[in-house]
Parts: C-alpha cells; sequence; structure tokens
C-alpha cells in the first residue's frame, strides 16, 4: 500500500505571549498515512492532534521537519493548490464550513471557484450529496438542517473536490448521538466503498474501534501507534496520559479485576458481549 502522507520530524510552535516562549505544539512527529487506510488520531486536549490535522493540507506550515502529500512539499506555495485537492478538510463546526443559502450552491462552491465546468459541477455535486446520502437535500436551505446534516453537507463539499484523503479535525465534537453516528457511518462507507483515505481527529474512544490504525499523541508526540486492539488494552498507559478507553474495555477490565478471564480486546458491543458469555460458560464448567 503506498503513502498518501509523511511527515519527517515534523515540528510546529506557536506564537510565544510577549516576552514568552514559543509553544511547540508538534515535536518532531515522523508518520506515515498509507492510501486507502482509516486513522484514528487521539489525544486530550493540547496534545498536538488538531495541530498534526491541520498540516497535513497546509492550513498550517512546518516550523521545522516536512510534510509531504504524494511527495508534494507542503512548503512549496506553487503546489498548495494541488494539495488541498489531494487532502480535504473537515472542521469542527460544520456553519463555518457553509457557505450558501442552498445546499447544492454549497457543496458547488469549491469546484465552481476552480474554473470546473458546469456540467462536471453538475456530476460532482449529485454525486457527492449522493455519496453521502443528502441527496434529496439538493434544495435545502443549510441552517434548517440538523447538525449531523450539516456536517454532512461540509464532507460533500469536500467530496466535490474528488480528494484523496479526508481528514475530520474533532467534525463530531459538537453532535448528539445520533449526529455522531451520522458523520461516522458516511466516512466509514466512504473508505470502504471509494477507497478514500480517512484521517480522523477525535476524543471520543468509540470512534476508534473499528479504524485500521490508532495513533495518540501526547505533548506533542506520537506516544502510541497501533491496531485499536493494540492501543486500547494498554490500559494504565492511556489513562496515564488523561485518557480513557471505549466503554466495552472498561467494562472488560472491570470484570477482569473481579475475577472473571475476559479479554481486553472485544472492542466491539457484540465481541464484548460474545467474550463475556464465553467467560460466564467457562467459569460455570
Amino acid at each position: 500500500m503506498s503513502e498518501i502522507i509523511r511527515t519527517e520530524r515534523l515540528r510546529f510552535a506557536y506564537p510565544a505571549d510577549e516576552g514568552g516562549e514559543p509553544v511547540f505544539a508538534l515535536r518532531g512527529v515522523d508518520l506515515t498515512i498509507e492510501k486507502g487506510s482509516f486513522v484514528v488520531v487521539l489525544g486530550h486536549n493540547g496534545s498536538g492532534k488538531s495541530t498534526l490535522a491541520k498540516t497535513f493540507n497546509a492550513v498550517l506550515l512546518p516550523a521545522g521537519g516536512k510534510v509531504y502529500v504524494e511527495g508534494m512539499d507542503t512548503l512549496d506555495e506553487q503546489l498548495l493548490l494541488a494539495i488541498r485537492q489531494r487532502v480535504g478538510m473537515v472542521f469542527q463546526n460544520p456553519d463555518n464550513q457553509i457557505v450558501a443559502n442552498v445546499v447544492e450552491e454549497d457543496v458547488a462552491f469549491a469546484p465552481e471557484n476552480l474554473g470546473v465546468p458546469s456540467e462536471e459541477i453538475r456530476r460532482r455535486v449529485d454525486g457527492a450529496l449522493r455519496a453521502v446520502g443528502m441527496d434529496e437535500f439538493v434544495r435545502h436551505a443549510p441552517h434548517l438542517l440538523s447538525g449531523g446534516q450539516k456536517q454532512r453537507i461540509a464532507i460533500a463539499g469536500v467530496l466535490a473536490m474528488e480528494p484523496e484523503c479526508i481528514v475530520l479535525d474533532e467534525a463530531t465534537a459538537m453532535l448528539d448521538p445520533v449526529g455522531r453516528q451520522e458523520v461516522l457511518s458516511t466516512v466509514h462507507r466512504l473508505n470502504r466503498e471509494k477507497g478514500i483515505t480517512v484521517v480522523l481527529i477525535t476524543h471520543h474512544m468509540n470512534e476508534a474501534e473499528e479504524a485500521d490504525r490508532v495513533i495518540v499523541m501526547d505533548d506533542g508526540e506520537v506516544a502510541m501507534d497501533g491496531r485499536p486492539a493494540e492501543i486500547f488494552t494498554r490500559i494504565s498507559d492511556l489513562r496515564h496520559m488523561g485518557l480513557t478507553v471505549p466503554d466495552t474495555v472498561d467494562l472488560l477490565d472491570r470484570l477482569r479485576r473481579d475475577g472473571l478471564d475476559v479479554p481486553l480486546d472485544a472492542l466491539t458491543v457484540e465481541a464484548c458481549a460474545e467474550a463475556i458469555a464465553g467467560a460466564i460458560a467457562g467459569a460455570m464448567t
């Protein structure tokens, strides 16, 4: 599997207050994101996860080190448009990304500004709305939609640029559970059916259960990197960094401490229930 994003010794610092020292949010991050993968980046507030996300499409530029998108250096201003066409961003508040009064006009906004021909724009808008399950709302006013629906419109606006990768920076943070599930189902389907690389920045541990890979940031560095089952069984390490674990893992850990022989890597509700049932049956024989 080839890479789409690579960072090398990536550093980033926010400007200092008057008389103070710059605050480094990223401290020498080395990462590779593979094409077609679904990657979740976790971390407490201030860990550097959102700063990292914004370097992936040159919203923020390195203070040291490099970020490459399909081999293109984000510090090269001449490549900026091509980079942002490859990597689209969806932010926390969808209202900040919606710019038009009609759904189809909002989704068409970016390709129109790039001079894409009208027939091609129509094809892209229809395809993007269909991909996020919002094609019935083509002529609706975005401000009348729910939070989850607005975020799906924001994703459709990114899809209209036909990116290789979508980075969602805390895109579910302001949503209720229903809206959160709408967005998660949408991006998982885009990853599975269209092969779009997804990088999901979140503090909701349960959102990482079905990822291909989980990266945990702490104090501007990569503290953990592996498959979900590998990461979430390191309960004490995660708690030491001020993080929780998925509800299923927390339940299994409690049962284990109470003496029931259950595995900790049953992340989904179904796998967790099966593990508990098996452990109880084994204890009764």
